[in-house]
C-alpha cells in the first residue's frame, strides 16, 4: 500500500457507540416515518453487506425511541433525522451497554473466555424475561439482533415465538448479512428494510471517523477503493498488508476450479499464524467471491441449480470454519486449503 500504514489493529468503536450515520438516508427516514405515524411495526429486518452500517442504523433507531417516547410528540413530528444529542443520557447509557428498555443479542464469550461462533438459545430467551419485566422505565423496550444470521436454529425459534406474539410497545431491529437466507418465518413477520452499499466517498468519511484517520489520507482513499461499499472492510484493509493479501486471494479464486497447492502453500504463509486481520482479510475476499457467484447464477435462468445449492453449502461450511479458527486460534494453512478445496469441489 501507499502512504502510511496505521497499526493492524485499527481500534474501531462499537455501533453502540457510533452516532454519526453515513449515507443510508433513504432508509433512517423510513424508521423515522414509520415512528412518527403512530403505527410502526414492531420488527424490522435490516439488511445488506456487511459493514455498511446497519448495526449503526439500528442503534441509532434505537436512541431516538428511547429518547422520545412518545411518537406523535412535537419532538419526533420536527424531526429531521433519527440524530440524538451523544452526551444526552440516553446516547451514554447506550453507548455503555446499560440502558434497561434495550437488549441486544450478539455473539458472547463462553466459560473459556473464547467468542461463541453462535448465538444460543439461551441468550435468545432473555427476550421473554426482558419484555415481561416491569424493572425497566415505563415505555418502548428494544431489541436489536446483531446478527441474526448467528442464531442457531434453536435460537431462531425461540426469537420467533415471540415475534408472533410481539408485546405492546416493543421494537425489534433484526441485523442480517444475508437476510434472504433468513427464516422464511421470521421474514414474514418483519418489514424489510434493505441497505445498498455505501459510495466510496461515504466509506472515506466514515472509515476516518471510526479510526480517526485524516480523510485525506492516500492509504484510506486506496482501502475505500477496495472496499466496494464497506466500511468494515475498508478498515480491514487498511491493517497491514490486508490490501495486498486480498488482491493475492481473489487471483486465486479467479483460477477456479483449477488449484496450485504451491500458491496455496505461499497464501497460507502469507496469513501467519495469528494475525486476525489477515485472517479477516482472506475470508473477506472469498465471501466477496462467493456472494458475487450466487448472484450471478441467481440471475441466471439457465443456472445449474443444484451447483448453486452445493456453493451455498460451502458457503456456510467456510464461515463456520473460519470462526472456529480464529476463535480457537488455530493454523490458518489448513483453512486455505480447505477452503480452496471446497470451492473446487463445489464449482466443477
Amino acid at each position: 500500500m501507499s502512504a502510511r500504514k496505521v497499526e493492524p489493529e485499527v481500534a474501531v468503536p462499537h455501533p453502540r457507540e457510533t452516532t454519526a450515520l453515513f449515507g443510508h438516508h433513504d432508509a433512517e427516514m423510513a424508521l423515522l416515518n414509520a415512528y412518527r405515524s403512530g403505527r410502526i411495526p414492531h420488527a424490522w429486518l435490516i439488511g445488506g453487506a456487511q459493514g455498511i452500517g446497519k448495526a449503526t442504523l439500528a442503534y441509532r433507531m434505537a436512541r431516538f425511541v428511547l429518547a422520545h417516547r412518545n411518537p406523535l410528540g412535537p419532538e419526533v413530528q420536527r424531526a429531521g433525522t433519527l440524530q440524538i444529542d451523544p452526551s444526552a443520557p440516553v446516547a451514554r447509557l447506550v453507548a455503555a451497554g446499560a440502558h434497561g428498555s434495550l437488549l441486544t443479542l450478539e455473539r458472547s464469550l463462553n466459560d473459556r473466555g473464547v467468542l461463541r461462533t453462535v448465538i444460543t438459545v439461551d441468550e435468545t430467551r432473555e427476550t421473554i424475561s426482558f419484555f415481561g419485566s416491569t424493572a425497566a422505565v415505563e415505555g418502548w423496550r428494544v431489541c436489536i439482533v446483531d446478527t441474526v444470521d448467528e442464531l442457531n436454529p434453536n435460537a431462531a425459534n425461540a426469537l420467533l415465538k415471540i415475534l408472533e406474539e410481539p408485546p405492546q410497545q416493543s421494537l425489534f431491529l433484526l441485523v442480517s448479512h444475508a437476510p434472504a437466507r433468513v427464516l422464511p418465518t421470521i421474514q414474514s413477520r418483519c418489514r424489510k428494510l434493505p441497505l445498498r452499499p455505501l459510495s466510496t466517498d461515504d466509506v472515506i468519511r466514515a472509515a476516518a471517523a471510526a479510526a480517526n484517520i485524516p480523510i485525506d489520507d492516500p492509504a484510506l482513499a486506496e482501502a475505500a477503493e477496495a472496499a466496494e461499499g464497506s466500511v468494515a472492510r475498508a478498515l480491514t484493509l487498511l491493517g497491514g498488508d490486508a490490501l495486498k493479501l486480498h488482491q493475492r486471494t481473489a487471483a486465486l479464486l479467479a483460477t477456479l476450479p483449477r488449484v496450485d497447492p504451491r500458491e496455496l502453500h505461499a497464501l497460507g504463509d502469507a496469513l501467519g499464524g495469528s494475525d486476525r486481520v489477515a485472517l479477516a482479510a482472506f475470508i473477506d475476499s472469498v465471501d466477496r467471491w462467493v456472494s458475487a457467484r450466487l448472484r450471478a447464477d441467481d440471475a441466471n435462468a439457465n443456472a445449474n441449480l443444484p451447483r448453486l445449492a452445493r456453493l451455498a453449502e460451502v458457503w456456510e461450511k467456510i464461515n463456520r470454519a473460519a470462526r472456529d479458527t480464529e476463535s480457537y486460534n488455530l493454523e490458518r494453512k489448513p483453512l486455505v486449503f480447505s477452503v480452496f478445496g471446497m470451492l473446487a469441489e463445489a464449482t466443477r
